[in-house]
């Protein structure tokens, strides 16, 4: 019986360890192929279009939501003390430093995550990308360097786009409770420069609000490419495997935010 888990636990470790090799493996190939040729740049832009475009309704509504419930939360407790000027610096603090970056990366996982590893799982089991490859085309080239880049770049225009709702949600909450709009955005503008600044331009927590994202991008688009191209069976594979990418984004997501804080902390300080 001991002998029978030994042996389980022992192949469940190899396999783990081989699929995180595979995993820094994928991801080196689809780095290695963005400075060479041939470049996919159609590709990009279209997937620019439906990780970016096709993410703005969802972290709308999501952002101006959290912006006016963290917003009617805070003032809730801020008004026991006759603090409700300071609602505009904690609400915007607490969305562009830290909230809008994990928000806007479990949103993109979800949407447009899910749809990656589905599309790939699905070319794998059709036997599409054995095809691509008899043709002499690299899939990782032709299929997961193009979703890199675009969620890459796109991951901050939707943080941004996140940013901007949800502090909005939370004037329309601020003003309910007596807090001015002048006032809002001067308290948040005076904690954003309390916090200093990077080389004397950029304040940082706006810095901390686009480093974030790029890093978020990165694990959402290898991690449903990962276990798209992994995708074996029928369709109920697909599901399964749409599933994993998804989840596992998540918590990575939750995972490297952790770390990249404490990085931050160390590098750049308040």
């Amino acid at each position: 019986m001991a002998g029978s888990f030994a042996a389980t636990l022992d192949a469940r470790m190899r396999g783990a360890a081989l699929g995180v090799n595979d995993y820094f493996t994928l991801a080196g190939r689809a780095l290695r192929f963005v400075g060479s040729r041939p470049f996919y740049w159609r590709d990009v832009l279209l997937q620019m279009d439906r990780i970016g475009v096709g993410s703005i309704p969802i972290v709308t509504l999501t952002g101006t939501f959290t912006g006016m419930v963290l917003a009617l939360q805070s003032s809730v407790e801020l008004q026991q003390y006759g603090a409700n000027g300071f609602l505009g610096a904690l609400v915007g603090e607490s969305m562009v430093r830290e909230l809008a970056p994990v928000l806007a990366g479990l949103g993109v996982a979800g949407r447009s995550g899910s749809a990656i590893a589905a599309e790939l799982g699905t070319m794998r089991v059709s036997e599409q990308i054995d095809a691509l490859q008899t043709f002499g085309t690299d899939p990782i080239r032709k299929l997961v360097t193009p979703r890199l880049i675009a969620t890459v770049l796109m991951m901050p225009v939707v943080t941004i786009i996140l940013d901007f709702v949800s502090i909005l949600g939370g004037m329309l909450i601020a003003l309910g409770a007596g807090v001015s709009a002048d006032q809002y955005f001067r308290g948040m503008w005076q904690m954003f420069a309390m916090n200093g600044q990077i080389l004397g331009v950029f304040p940082k927590d706006f810095v901390y609000g686009i480093l974030k994202p790029l890093a978020f991008g990165a694990i959402i688009a290898l991690t449903a490419a990962y276990y798209g191209l992994n995708t074996k069976g029928g369709s109920e594979s697909v599901g399964t495997a749409t599933t994993r990418a998804v989840v596992t984004s998540s918590v990575l997501i939750f995972a490297v935010d952790f770390f990249l804080t404490q990085l931050l902390l160390v590098m750049m300080g308040v």
